[in-house]
């Protein structure tokens, strides 16, 4: 079994709909580590050593966030800026993190149409996703396709649970190792086609 943590970041979740379910989905499961980054840090005083004695303990990091301005909620990004310390997450030295796996956990408001070469916001998600990508790539760890919950203002409520539910079992699937990763790289989510990445699991629901 693998450790996961799951990083969180949501600046008003008492107004959120959908991810107020999807944490709910995964809080308790054992084995799983969830950090509220707003809720331990509403001055953005991140501890550092906390933070990285955190990452140290896991085998997998989940960057859970909303989708603002094509980017991460401010918090996140001063998380990045004081944890990723040059010569311990990065650099010839840095190698701290070298060998686990990453993976964003993503709400946007726009359809997945929007999100095209040629649609509303002109770029697909996981072109927009690049420098999170790449700042995994440059800690050595393995980024994997995003789950993603597309027109979160639309979602009716049986659409969010079963959103929520997907979301626990692809956290499951990590933590037991019995996602695909292989099979999950065909898809520009993981949440896409859960049948194939997850067969045993998903088998069974």
């Amino acid at each position: 079994m693998q450790n996961v943590l799951i990083l969180f970041a949501h600046p008003a979740l008492e107004k959120s709909r959908v991810n107020r379910r999807l944490v709910d989905a995964v809080r308790d499961l054992e084995g799983v580590t969830f950090n509220d980054l707003y809720d331990e840090y509403p001055e953005f005083d991140v501890d550092i050593g906390r933070e990285q004695e955190l990452l140290l303990a896991h085998d997998v990091v989940v960057l859970q966030h909303p989708f603002y301005w094509y980017s991460s909620p401010a918090l996140f990004k001063q998380w990045q800026d004081l944890v990723l310390q040059h010569g311990w997450a990065y650099g010839s030295e840095g190698t701290a993190l070298r060998g686990k796996l990453g993976m964003s956990a993503i709400t946007t408001g726009g359809g997945e149409e929007a999100y095209q070469s040629e649609g509303h916001n002109r770029f697909t998600m996981r072109q927009l996703l690049a420098p999170i990508q790449q700042t995994a790539n440059l800690c050595g760890m393995e980024y994997l396709s995003p789950f993603i919950v597309h027109g979160t203002h639309s979602l009716t409520s049986e659409q969010v649970a079963g959103h929520a539910n997907d979301y626990r079992h692809v956290i499951e699937g990590l933590r037991d190792e019995t996602l695909d990763i292989e099979r999950a790289r065909k898809y520009p989510r993981v949440n896409l086609n859960l049948t194939d990445v997850l067969p045993s699991k998903m088998g069974h629901s």
